[in-house]
């Protein structure tokens, strides 16, 4: 994809606005409960970091597809996800304490890794003769600009105006997604030859590396000895990936928009997944309820 107002502008901005968004959702003591809780934010942090993007690379690597698409595969395995995950969470009973403080962690550490995982990607599924590579000082730098410096000035604000931030923190995830469902409605109509030509393929890895991980994410956090709320987010936090800065990454830094494929194939099935585990919460809540309310 060349250089146009979608990718060069369009994208940073509504991945910036998402960013604020995070921000105004997050205090410093986010950051604090890191020391409070270890082992839950280090079991949450090795799923989203290490799991994830080990899975990811197993499915592409057992399941060839092209690769430009193994490369786009591996983005979106490296992009945690945002206030998006705190959303689910919530709905689903999980502690959504937890799943803010992964959240602001993973907003400083991904801005390191995903250059890491992306050059990897790049190395090992390149075409022959194929040369180009994120430079990593210079990603690390725009990483940071689209992702820290939003949410810096969404906590900033918080801090400020906290009335304010917690009277617009609905309002903003709103906005955030409904120009995550624009950007991925204008990539499918751009792109749609690609997409209709992959996704009998690509549909079922990307479906089932968002399963597996989120069943090896619960697995590992009750055998952790973390308690079932605790489990359950860690289950939306490796779910939930972060499709606007993947599908940003692909177009926006990578120019390449079959990149960004698997990031909106992903961006719709983690909805649906996500859901799925929300209504399972809270059907098991309401059937553990009606034999106390009938005793």
């Amino acid at each position: 994809m060349q250089a146009s107002t979608l990718t060069s502008i369009a994208l940073p901005l509504s991945l910036a606005l998402i960013m604020i968004g995070m921000g105004m959702s997050l205090v410093t003591d986010d950051f604090r409960r890191v020391l409070r809780y270890p082992r839950a934010v280090s079991v949450g942090l090795v799923g989203q970091l290490l799991l994830l993007p080990l899975l990811a690379f197993g499915l592409v690597w057992l399941f060839v597809v092209s690769p430009l698409l193994a490369v786009g595969f591996m983005i979106i395995a490296a992009c945690p996800g945002g206030v998006t995950s705190n959303l689910f969470s919530h709905l689903a009973r999980g502690d959504v304490a937890l799943s803010v403080t992964l959240t602001a962690v993973t907003s400083l550490v991904t801005v390191f890794t995903i250059p890491l995982v992306v050059n990897g990607a790049l190395l090992a599924f390149g075409q022959e003769g194929a040369a180009f590579q994120l430079p990593v000082l210079k990603t690390i730098l725009q990483v940071a600009l689209i992702t820290l410096l939003p949410v810096a000035i969404g906590m900033f604000i918080r801090a400020r105006a906290p009335g304010f931030a917690q009277r617009s923190q609905g309002t903003v995830k709103v906005v955030s997604m409904l120009f995550l469902a624009l950007l991925i409605v204008m990539i499918v109509l751009k792109e749609q030859a690609m997409i209709m030509a992959n996704l009998s393929s690509l549909g079922p890895l990307v479906l089932g590396l968002n399963i597996a991980t989120m069943a090896l994410g619960w697995l590992i956090a009750r055998g952790s000895g973390l308690d079932d709320r605790q489990a359950i987010s860690i289950v939306i936090e490796v779910g939930i990936q972060n499709g606007t800065l993947a599908i940003v990454i692909a177009t926006a830094l990578l120019q390449n928009a079959a990149m960004a494929i698997p990031a909106v194939i992903y961006s719709l099935l983690m909805f649906a997944t996500a859901g799925a585990v929300v209504g399972w919460r809270n059907w098991t809540a309401r059937s553990a309820a009606a034999p106390a309310a009938g005793a």
